[in-house]
């Protein structure tokens, strides 16, 4: 959407009312490190060009007016308030509501706003557009408040916010919508939260698929993600139930820390069965995965980090079930166009894949992709293919 056609969308919605603000919160790719941020295990993603933009125009009472650019998500209004009762599942308005109640409480925001949203990220792809609005919304009522909140620890305090929707979620979305840095991935360590960027190497090119299923973690998915969590703190508390770790450290990270991975799994092949040790499986696998990508990500080693993406999409669908068969396809014909490695990304049970290529190879894996999967099945109609760009961190803008 244009400048032009977000102040037209706006001027529709809302005749009376002029913007004084534009925010702007993008999108991304993770692009290893899946399923490990709730439990405090670093990740490597990066900020999409694609984003939530927001106009907004501040009110003289505490209403919140909200208006969006797709019919589909219809016109709402509440008013701000410390503590508001959540809408029914898999209403938008709840991650208008999550944001509120975040500037309310911890930052004393008393003036509501009429807001007007647009988006170019697919929803229910796994490219966090559910965080892009939920950050876009609470930048947006921080300025029609005049509150400049510092992006760490707001980020910190927005992946909890964000928990109103009734998803589990970690802080990953959010801290790399507020923190990203054009041209740069990022990985994020979590408690306290600090962010590292790292030059995006210049030849390497990660293309973003959409598999056709769409995966709504307001409502849906959002069981089957929660479920995962709990079974990570089931596997986590049988292992520390264990003789081998009395007095060990109580978490993922610090046993991770303490022991490393591979000992790790082999206290954990002697003490979990089934599920949980698939689970718990997923979580020491994936941490060594991130830190070895980190490492090919530095030394530009472009067959390194795609056989960690290929790793990673295999523990993804074999000990954490995420993937599907969709996923699973979409990720084999990218192999088979070219990509170096490819694999789910976000949370799964649909969404996309995100692959690795050559810059000189972007085109012809793009061909690829619709030959040898858009082109075959009901995907068709879904075609979503983007070759991402490393983009830079939430903005508002004064009008």
């Amino acid at each position: 959407m244009t400048p032009d056609e977000l102040h037209d969308g706006f001027a529709r919605a809302f005749a009376a009312a002029r913007p004084t603000h534009r925010v702007r919160a993008p999108g991304r790719v993770n692009l290893i490190g899946e399923h490990v941020d709730y439990n405090e295990l670093p990740v490597l993603p990066m900020a999409l060009q694609l984003a939530v933009h927001v106009l907004v125009a501040p009110r003289d009472d505490a209403t919140v007016r909200l208006a969006n650019a797709q019919p589909r998500y219809g016109p709402r209004e509440f008013a701000l308030a410390p503590t508001l009762e959540p809408s029914p599942a898999g209403d938008w308005v709840n991650y208008a509501k999550a944001a509120a109640q975040l500037v309310v409480r911890d930052y004393g925001a008393t003036r509501g706003a009429d807001l007007f949203v647009a988006s170019d990220l697919p929803p229910a792809a796994g490219l966090a557009s559910s965080s892009a609005l939920v950050v876009a919304l609470a930048l947006a009522l921080c300025a029609a408040n005049a509150l400049a909140p510092q992006p760490l620890e707001f980020a910190a305090r927005l992946a909890a916010a964000e928990r109103f929707v009734g998803t589990n979620s970690g802080g990953m979305d959010q801290a790399i919508a507020l923190n990203a840095r054009a041209g740069h991935v990022c990985r994020i360590e979590f408690a306290p939260l600090r962010v590292e960027t790292l030059p995006a190497p210049a030849n390497w090119r990660f293309v973003v698929a959409h598999s056709g299923v769409e995966a709504h973690k307001a409502a849906g998915a959002r069981e089957h993600y929660n479920a995962r969590r709990a079974d990570c703190e089931s596997a986590l508390a049988q292992l520390l139930s264990s003789a081998e770790l009395r007095g060990a450290p109580r978490s993922y990270r610090g046993l991770l820390e303490h022991f490393g991975a591979e000992r790790l799994a082999w206290i954990a092949e002697r003490n979990l069965s089934g599920r949980s040790l698939a689970r718990a499986r997923h979580q020491f696998s994936e941490f060594a995965r991130v830190a070895r990508a980190r490492r090919c990500l530095v030394a530009g080693d472009f067959e390194g980090f795609g056989a960690e993406l290929d790793a990673s999409h295999a523990s993804l669908r074999d000990d954490f079930e995420v993937s599907c068969a969709q996923l699973d396809a979409l990720a084999e014909a990218a192999r088979a166009s070219g990509a170096v490695g490819a694999r789910l990304t976000g949370a799964g049970f649909g969404g996309c894949i995100v692959a690795l290529v050559q810059a000189s190879d972007a085109e012809r894996l793009k061909s690829g992709l619709r030959e040898r999967f858009y082109a075959r099945g009901p995907s068709r109609e879904h075609e979503f293919v983007l070759v991402a760009e490393p983009g830079a961190g939430a903005q508002v803008s004064a009008l």
